[in-house]
C-alpha cells in the first residue's frame, strides 16, 4: 500500500488529483468514507477529476457518463466498463491506497 494523502488533509466533499503507483487517481472524502479511484473514465480516457459527485457516484464532466466510487461499476452511458477502484486503508492519521 502506498500513502496518498493525510486525513487532514481534505474536508468532507472535497478531492485531490494524486498517483498510487504511477497510474492517475482521485481520492474523494465524503464524511468518513475515503474513495480513490483511476482518474480516467473508461468511455473516452478523459480525467474525472472535476466530474459531480453524487450519491457515492462521480460523472465524466465531458460525456456524463457516471461510475460508483464504491465498486467502479459503470452506472449508465456511454460508459460500458468499470473504472479501478483501489483498496483503502486509514491508519496513522492517513489514507493508504493499492490496486
Amino acid at each position: 500500500m502506498e500513502r496518498v494523502i493525510g486525513t487532514d488533509e481534505l474536508a468532507s466533499g472535497e478531492r485531490r488529483s494524486i498517483f498510487v503507483d504511477d497510474i492517475p487517481a482521485l481520492v474523494i472524502r465524503l464524511g468518513d468514507t475515503w474513495h480513490v479511484i483511476e482518474d480516467v473514465c473508461t468511455h473516452d480516457g478523459q480525467p474525472l477529476t472535476t466530474g459531480e459527485v453524487t450519491d457515492c457516484s462521480i460523472a465524466c464532466p465531458r460525456h456524463a457518463a457516471r461510475f460508483d466510487l464504491r465498486t467502479g461499476k459503470a452506472l449508465c452511458m456511454p460508459a460500458t466498463e468499470p473504472i479501478r477502484v483501489f483498496k483503502v486503508e486509514i491508519r496513522d492519521g492517513a489514507v493508504w491506497a493499492a490496486l
